[in-house]
């Protein structure tokens, strides 16, 4: 099937090439926008038309979401093309995201993101609690490619913006609920309430449950389970017409299960073997987890003038996970993980905007203040001690930009930009072996003496700078259609490896070097034909210089394994060439479609890794892959709407394909991925007042199993653990909301 559902797409991609007359760049309409020119974006910080932006965005709107059934911000993975956004391994709420195969699927505290998550402007520095339930939202805008002139920290692949909705002037309560599979039960109510003619308060609050779509067949607790509470709260003032004051609170606060994995091979031992249902395990590490997550920000937004605005984001988050993963998915303490872990942040972001008559744009600066710790327990029961590791990485960054747009004449448009970023970094990281494979004392476990001297123990800063700039030149070739060429560098900060063994790589107490993007990009966007045809598209390559890799293997001393070994590498550099259309097409008044498409060709040009033995770093560029990297992505759907019993009806069927890729740098046939389609379904029927809404959604119709994550610990020291983490299976949900 999937052999079809390639072709079909790839045909859907050369007919919207054809009738573009190009290959070239970003996003379709959401909602009931007819053209591009209808969709408003803030991709460069201000209010525009997407089709005047020389960006590549995709914009998915509230209207769009609903259609189509999203649930939470992974959906963005079906409908934008070579885009992975999707839950880590082993997890129910940390996001791991690469766009155009640049991200990091690493989670640990310390690791920079690829891919930056933005909440109404405030950077997200921490994946965990970070797959963002869709509620109370206006839109999300995924940029595609560096952002370093406009957003910076860590957009080396891109950007994800969550833009949640503005409290209404008049008021305004929405109840919702959802019942499915698996005893799904969602609960929402959102509103907001005027004060005075210029004071409003408004929230939501979302509660998310859901028994597990497998089970722990050894403690009988659920797995793929789900028990989130989350909600927003928000004050909005306006003192004069010039003057918008806005403060917001959010809290996630997630008691789902851990979710542990699925053996892929079996092991020696009772609940080796492998579980008929890919969501069951045999799991004996425990199935308690908690995360929590929160924030404030207040923004300030002052018209000055008729030509200039400032912009003031001031935001505080923090947030704690206690976890525990099962490498090895038996009963025995083979290689369980308990961890915690805990993070800080404070920004400070001022922009200026201005807008004359032929220059726009917008410059500012930005402060971080962060502190992201933890500690975990790597439990070893075939060696019989326990590898103990917790440290701490402090950030200040601050960082100076500009992005400036001049009409050269009524058509021709010149976008200069540049960011200079200054990071100081502090790791503090230990690790030591005790004896006896149970919890350390960092986790909370009996009191011992390290067994031999600590493996790592040092405190260490380091300071990293760069100088990002963007040029861009579009080109309106007519009222509805703009052409593009750009060039954009990312950068992403260096910093300290918190698993590092300092006794196997002395090195690690250096820490690894920032990384770099060179992004090339040619663009076309716009309507034909009575602008029943709106369409973006691109072509592009990507220099990726200094790429940093996470790999861990196992110590061998004598040709015993003797513990593991991790290092952070900057493994060398990676080239990537690829092209995206995006296109919607109103076939009939009734009928649109919907189509995006991506193509991705990736390849190491130089994978420097560190020899244990030789104590050099060998070029293995032949043995390796891009990870998250599948050649092709594709989405196809149809939306018809039409008047039923008097009322708005919206049907959209869609199908969405995710070619072959690697889970990791390191082809491994048994975890990685074969191409997969799923099969979507989303009815909507809207009473003639506006008031009722019932929905009925149907996700993964053909119960397609997929892997999206895995670990590779394969050997006798770990029990052969080779563990898969799959996607949801066929669901089906019924929802029905009230507006008052």
């Amino acid at each position: 099937m999937n052999r079809y559902v390639k072709t079909a797409l790839l045909a859907g991609a050369a007919w919207s090439a054809l009738s573009t007359f190009a290959m070239a760049q970003d996003a379709a309409p959401q909602d009931g926008a007819s053209a591009l020119d209808d969709v408003i974006v803030t991709a460069r910080r201000r209010d525009e038309a997407l089709k005047d932006v020389p960006v590549a965005v995709s914009s998915l709107g509230a209207e769009r979401l609903e259609e189509t059934g999203a649930t939470d911000i992974t959906a963005l993975q079906q409908q934008t093309p070579n885009a992975t956004v999707q839950v880590a391994r082993g997890s129910n709420s940390t996001l791991i995201s690469f766009i155009r195969g640049v991200g990091q699927q690493d989670p640990l505290w310390g690791f920079e993101p690829g891919v930056g998550l933005y909440v109404d402007d405030v950077y997200v520095a921490r994946p965990q609690g970070a797959v963002l339930d869709v509620y109370d939202i206006q839109r999300i805008e995924v940029l595609r490619g560096p952002q370093g002139s406009l957003y910076g920290r860590n957009t080396i692949g891109g950007a994800i913006k969550y833009v949640t909705s503005r409290l209404s002037a008049e008021p305004e309560l929405t109840l919702r609920g959802a019942y499915g599979s698996y005893n799904q039960i969602d609960l929402l109510a959102s509103g907001s309430l005027p004060l005075a003619d210029n004071l409003r308060i408004g929230g939501a609050i979302a509660s998310y449950d859901r028994d597990g779509y497998g089970e722990n067949l050894n403690t009988g607790a659920e797995v793929y389970n789900k028990d989130v509470l989350a909600g927003r709260l928000s004050l909005e003032w306006e003192p004069r017409d010039d003057i918008m004051v806005r403060l917001a609170y959010d809290r996630v606060q997630d008691d789902s299960n851990p979710r542990h994995g699925h053996r892929e091979v079996a092991g020696v031992g009772v609940g080796a073997g492998i579980p008929a249902n890919v969501y069951d395990t045999f799991a004996g590490v425990g199935d308690t987890n908690s995360v929590e997550n929160q924030g404030l920000a207040l923004t300030l937004q002052a018209e000055i003038n008729d030509n200039w605005t400032f912009k003031s984001i001031t935001a505080y988050r923090d947030g704690d996970t206690e976890t525990v993963i099962d490498f090895d998915n038996t009963p025995a303490p083979t290689l369980d993980i308990p961890a915690f872990y805990s993070d800080e942040q404070m920004t400070q972001e001022f922009q200026f905007l201005f807008d004359y008559d032929r220059v726009q744009g917008v410059a500012g600066f930005f402060y971080l203040d962060g502190t992201a710790s933890g500690a975990f327990d790597t439990i070893l029961g075939n060696l019989g001690f326990a590898i103990g590791t917790g440290g701490s990485v402090k950030t200040e960054s601050w960082a100076g930009f500009a992005d400036v747009n001049l009409d050269l004449t009524d058509r021709l448009h010149l976008g200069l930009g540049m960011r200079y970023t200054l990071d100081d970094k502090t790791g503090q990281v230990f690790r030591a072996n005790y004896l006896g494979a149970a919890r350390t004392p960092l986790l909370g476990g009996t009191a011992r003496p390290t067994l031999g001297a600590p493996r790592t123990n040092y405190t260490n800063s380091n300071s990293f700078d760069n100088f990002s700039p963007k040029v861009s030149l579009s080109y309106d070739l007519s009222d509805d259609i703009t052409g593009y060429v750009s060039f954009s560098q990312g950068f992403k900060s260096g910093g300290f490896d918190m698993r590092g063994d300092a006794t196997s790589t002395p090195q690690t107490v250096n820490g690894y070097d920032p990384e770099t993007v060179d992004s090339y990009e040619i663009g076309l966007k716009g309507s034909l034909f009575d602008r029943r045809l709106s369409f973006s598209s691109a072509v592009f390559q990507n220099d990726y210089q200094d790429q940093q890799v996470t790999t861990q293997v196992p110590i061998i001393v004598g040709g015993v394994t003797t513990g593991i070994a991790s290092f952070v590498d900057n493994v060398g550099s990676s080239t990537f060439k690829g092209a995206e259309v995006e296109a919607r097409l109103v076939l009939t008044d009734w009928l649109t479609a919907n189509l995006a498409v991506g193509y991705l060709d990736s390849q190491f040009d130089e994978f420097l890794r560190f020899n244990l033995v030789t104590r050099t770093f060998e070029d293995i560029s032949s043995q390796v892959v891009l990870q998250n990297a599948p050649k092709y992505t594709g989405y196809f759907g149809l939306t018809y709407r039409g008047e039923i019993a008097g009322g708005q009806l919206a049907v959209t069927p869609s199908v969405s394909y995710r070619d072959d890729y690697s889970q990791f740098e390191f082809p491994n046939p048994i975890l990685d991925q074969e191409a997969y389609t799923l099969v979507d379904l989303s009815i909507l029927w809207t009473d003639p007042g506006d008031r009722y809404t019932i929905g009925l959604f149907g996700k993964n119709l053909t119960d397609e199993a997929y892997r999206v994550g895995g670990y590779n610990f394969p050997g006798a020291a770990f029990n052969n653990s080779l563990i898969g983490y799959y996607g949801p299976p066929q669901t089906f949900t019924a929802s029905l909301q009230v507006k008052f």
